[in-house]
């Protein structure tokens, strides 16, 4: 059987669905499916990379006479 006549012969049946109702059908939950799985993926993602961060706050450094000028003392 040839794709056109596989077409024709599903005209009629497209006829037969409500014009006013629109559903997102197979492809849009495929679509949909997808994009959650990548944003489950990223998130996967980060909370690995941001487990891997070391951070340790030390001691403020004192402020050095030169960073204690205003800016424009030193633009003189």
């Amino acid at each position: 059987m040839y794709a056109t006549q596989a077409l024709t012969n599903l005209v009629p049946l497209a006829e037969e669905l409500d014009k006013n109702k629109v559903t997102p059908g197979v492809l849009g939950f495929i679509v949909f499916a997808a994009l959650a799985v990548g944003v489950w993926a990223l998130m996967k993602s980060m909370n690995r990379h941001m487990g891997r961060v070391n951070f340790e706050e030390g001691p403020a450094e004192p402020a050095s006479e030169e960073s204690a000028e205003p800016v424009s003392a030193k633009r003189k």
